[in-house]
């Protein structure tokens, strides 16, 4: 049995968690999965029942669940100067060291280039992020008004576990390909450990490949020709800019899905924002957030050695494929005229069909 935390978010989280528990609850009915759901309060919810945005009770629940889906925060609009109104550090709490974003176009949608399917792996316990890198304190100082300077962490354990998580993804994959991004001949020492971690674990993986490519090279290349990568490993800041351009290139942060892992946990978490301009209206386009439940899916039939998990994985692929190339029950980010809930119905019918 698995257990999974719902963590509904803000704004349009209202919306599209639910549609994302809906289409996961209904893949795991068809393949007896059995998922026990826990909603837990964060963010401005959590702020109403327990005075705050990530609430004491919320990360003891979370510790006793293998995973949790997390909608968008709104923390632009929370009051500033208040310790008690903050972005939840989940991520950081929970020691989810690696964000895994694929980047995937659809035949039938705009995208600027066809076949893209990538996922990427950003390493997000350090690098040049000081939140992530420090204990307490920060990261940046400025010794005077002149001169700014920046601090930027690079560890074997980081670097070694985020590219072990690109290759445990790569060997489920066709073509089993790691691509390690780096800038080695300039940042001879940070970067240098980066890629030796990444060359260590390759050895252990010798039904995949590894390939190594400069980062200014791997931004103009995933521009021109993002077909040939596969899976990418990268470091945090590099892999912020990254993904992004990633997701531009299948259709915007709309089709960007995510999860962050840890050793013992995973968070699905799309990318996009709490967009509240468009919350409380059911066009919000589910996509993303049902993608990252599919993820969620996925790795913890992986690490728990849960074949059912797989499957409904797949499922939720397959049927989300569908729904797409019908075009039938889109929401009009996507070119239809679909509520949040209608897509989301689609393709719980969609996946029950393909479980056939």
């Amino acid at each position: 049995m698995l257990k999974i935390g719902v963590l509904l978010g803000d704004d349009i989280g209202l919306e599209v968690v639910p549609e994302t528990v809906k289409v996961m609850t209904a893949a795991a009915a068809v393949v007896a999965l059995d998922v026990q759901w826990h909603e837990l309060p964060i963010g401005r919810r959590g702020h109403e029942l327990h005075g705050h945005t990530m609430p004491q009770e919320t990360v003891v629940a979370l510790d006793k669940c293998d995973g949790w889906i997390t909608g968008p925060i709104g923390h632009n609009a929370y009051p500033r100067n208040d310790p008690t109104w903050i972005m939840p550090p989940l991520r950081k709490k929970f020691d989810l060291y690696a964000s895994v974003k694929p980047v995937k176009s659809y035949p039938n949608l705009p995208s600027l280039h066809k076949n893209v399917d990538i996922v990427f792996l950003r390493e997000v316990s350090e690098g040049m992020q000081a939140s992530g890198t420090v204990v307490a304190g920060s990261g940046e100082f400025r010794p005077n008004d002149e001169i700014s300077i920046g601090t930027r962490v690079v560890t074997r354990r980081g670097a070694n576990r985020v590219a072990r998580e690109a290759f445990e993804i790569a060997r489920t994959r066709s073509r089993k390909k790691v691509t390690s991004v780096h800038k080695e001949p300039v940042y001879r020492l940070v970067c240098g450990m980066f890629a030796e971690e990444c060359r260590k674990v390759a050895q252990e993986f010798p039904d995949c490949k590894l390939d190594e490519v400069l980062v200014d090279g791997f931004a103009m290349k995933l521009v021109m020709n993002p077909q040939q990568f596969d899976v990418v490993v990268t470091t945090n800041q590099f892999g912020d800019i990254l993904t992004d351009e990633g997701a531009g290139i299948v259709g915007g942060l709309g089709l960007a899905p995510g999860l962050c892992v840890g050793e013992r946990h995973a968070m699905a978490q799309a990318t996009h924002g709490s967009a509240p301009d468009i919350a409380g209206k059911n066009i919000a386009n589910p996509y993303a957030m049902i993608m990252s439940g599919k993820m969620l899916f996925e790795w913890l039939g992986r690490k728990r050695n849960e074949p059912k998990a797989v499957k409904a994985a797949e499922l939720i692929d397959a049927a989300m494929d569908k729904v797409i190339a019908e075009a039938k029950q889109l929401t009009a980010d996507l070119g239809g005229k679909a509520t949040t809930v209608q897509m989301g119905d689609a393709v719980a019918q969609a996946l029950r069909t393909c479980g056939r």
